[in-house]
């Protein structure tokens, strides 16, 4: 493929998806990172699209939303290898949230071995990964159906989660940096976001280098609301995202790295009941005491979040840092 060709390649793919991965660039045009980043800083030269940690992005700094057929062929591996590490995260018997995203849906489908477990979402993807789960509460939200990425928005989605208490939070979103947190493109997503995140105890995030350092529009939790960030290691060339998860660490947040053999320690971890994690060596990383616990599982139910509230769900805990 020649050079004219495959810079065409890639800048109709930045402009279909919003955001792309170098390595996602190199594995679809065929060739290696190398050219595929200097493909791009020729791009870039050119003002049509903007460089941005490990990847490409439309230009003017701020990442437009993907829609979920994009999302969901982008950093596959990543987001497979860091759904295994972050299901070590849940326990038997445990409550969470779990937001919407193709990451949360790839966490939910691992989730439905642990026994048990109950799940407030507001992910129609999420559900359906839960719904033959056996021993697993799956709890809908109300709400409005976005349709581009099968999630319920809305006053109803916010109001079905007023009084509810539970241990953790798992959340996605377009763009993680030190300074001003996850962020999202949508508002009425980053509202939803917001209010999963009042219900929770411990919020964990879950996001691939390519969001690192990334900014869009609307933030949906500030950064010392983070209690852990699990990902997978950035590309040795990407200093500005290893720089952003030095930074993250640098405030507080517990940095969880993905690494090649974490799904075959998550499968040892769900058979054993033992939790497991690959933390990153950064300095600054703070420990949270984090309650476990919650109702017994029911079965593949699914019912409103509001029933929940009139009950305690897992630990109630103050999210304000200590």
């Amino acid at each position: 493929m020649f050079a004219a060709e495959r810079r065409q390649l890639i800048l109709e793919m930045v402009r279909a998806n919003g955001a792309v991965s170098l390595r996602e660039l190199a594995r679809v045009v065929q060739t290696s990172e190398v050219t595929v980043r200097r493909d791009v800083r020729a791009l870039e030269a050119e003002g049509l699209l903007d460089r941005r940690h490990g990847g490409a992005v439309l230009p003017g700094g701020f990442t437009r939303e993907s829609g979920f057929p994009q999302k969901s062929h982008l950093s596959t591996a990543e987001k497979t290898a860091i759904a295994d590490l972050a299901a070590g995260l849940v326990g038997e018997g445990e409550a969470i949230v779990v937001g919407a995203g193709t990451t949360t849906q790839e966490l939910a489908r691992r989730l439905a071995r642990v026994p048990g477990l109950t799940v407030v979402t507001n992910s129609l993807l999420v559900a359906q990964a839960l719904a033959h789960a056996n021993r697993v509460e799956v709890v809908m939200t109300g709400g409005t159906l976005r349709g581009s990425n099968y999630a319920l928005v809305g006053s109803g989605a916010e109001q079905s989660l007023q009084g509810l208490r539970v241990s953790r939070a798992f959340l996605s979103g377009s763009g993680l940096t030190a300074e001003r947190g996850l962020s999202t493109s949508n508002m009425l997503s980053a509202s939803v976001d917001r209010a999963l995140v009042q219900a929770a105890a411990e919020v964990v995030v879950l996001a691939d280098h390519t969001k690192l350092g990334s900014d869009t529009m609307f933030q949906t939790v500030p950064t010392e609301l983070i209690t852990r960030l699990v990902t997978d290691e950035p590309p040795v060339h990407d200093e500005r995202a290893a720089t952003e998860l030095q930074a993250l660490a640098d405030q507080g947040v517990e940095i969880a790295v993905a690494g090649p053999d974490v799904e075959s320690a998550a499968g040892e971890a769900m058979a054993t009941g033992r939790q497991t994690r690959q933390d990153m060596p950064l300095p600054g990383q703070r420990r949270t005491q984090g309650g476990h616990g919650g109702p017994g599982g029911l079965g593949p139910q699914l019912r409103s979040a509001s029933a929940l509230s009139e009950g305690p769900v897992g630990r109630v805990a103050d999210m304000r840092r200590r």
